[in-house]
C-alpha cells in the first residue's frame, strides 16, 4: 500500500499542501492515506509524521513530493527512512526520483548515508583539530569564567565571614549554579590562597 505524507513550514493560507497532494495523488496514493504537517520541518514533534510512522506497515511505500518534505536534515533524513527500513516499509521521493523498493534506489540511499557519515567524522576531525590549535596557543575553549580576580576574592572573603550563599547570590548578581561551581573550580571552603 502507497502511503503519502505532506509538508508546509506553515499554517498561514499563503502555504498550501495542494501541489503536493495533485503529485502524490497521481503517484497512486489513496486520499486515505495522506498525512499532513503545516510545521517548521525543524521540529521534532510533527503530529502528521508521528501518526505516519505509526500507521505504515511492513510492505508499505511511504512516499514523498519531496525529499525536504520528510527530514529536517540529511541525517534526520536518513534516521527515518532506516526507521521505515526496520519496519520493512520502503521510501520514494517523487521529486528526486528515489525509490528504495529498486536496487539502484537503494545503493543511491545508502551512498548518501555513506556520505553523511563521511561529512560528519570530516566535522568532528576539524573540530578536534581547532581545539588543539588554540590549545598550543594558550586558549582554552568554552565560555569565560563568570567569577574571577577581585571579585572573586571578594566573595570567598564574604562567605569566610559567614555570609550565605543566597546572600551572595543577591548581593553581587550571581547565579546560585555559577556560585556553586566557581566554589567547587577553586576548592572553597578548604582553599585559602589567591584565587586568579
Amino acid at each position: 500500500m502507497l502511503v503519502g505524507y505532506m509538508r508546509v513550514s506553515s499554517d498561514s493560507d499563503r502555504q498550501s499542501t495542494d501541489l503536493q497532494r495533485d503529485a502524490l495523488l497521481a503517484a497512486g496514493v489513496d486520499p486515505r492515506h495522506l498525512f499532513e504537517d503545516h510545521a517548521s520541518g525543524a521540529k521534532d514533534d510533527r503530529e502528521g509524521l508521528v501518526r505516519v510512522l505509526e500507521f505504515i506497515r511492513a510492505g508499505d511505500v511511504l512516499v514523498v513530493w519531496k525529499l525536504d518534505r520528510l527530514g529536517r536534515s540529511l541525517s534526520h533524513l536518513l534516521s527515518i527512512v532506516n526507521t521505515l527500513k526496520d519496519k520493512q516499509v520502503a521510501f520514494r521521493s517523487l521529486t528526486e526520483n528515489l525509490d528504495t523498493t529498486t536496487p539502484s534506489g537503494e545503493f543511491l540511499f545508502q551512498v548518501i548515508g555513506a556520505l553523511s557519515q563521511y561529512e560528519r567524522a570530516l566535522i568532528q576531525e576539524r573540530v578536534v583539530a581547532g581545539l588543539d590549535a588554540a590549545r598550543r596557543r594558550g586558549r582554552i575553549g568554552g565560555r569565560p569564567r563568570a567569577i574571577t580576580g577581585e571579585k572573586l576574592d571578594t566573595i570567598v572573603a564574604a562567605l569566610d565571614g559567614g555570609m550565605s550563599k543566597a546572600a551572595v547570590c543577591r548581593n553581587f548578581s550571581v547565579k546560585r549554579t555559577t556560585l556553586i561551581e566557581t566554589l567547587a573550580r577553586v576548592g572553597w571552603p578548604s582553599s585559602t590562597t589567591k584565587r586568579a
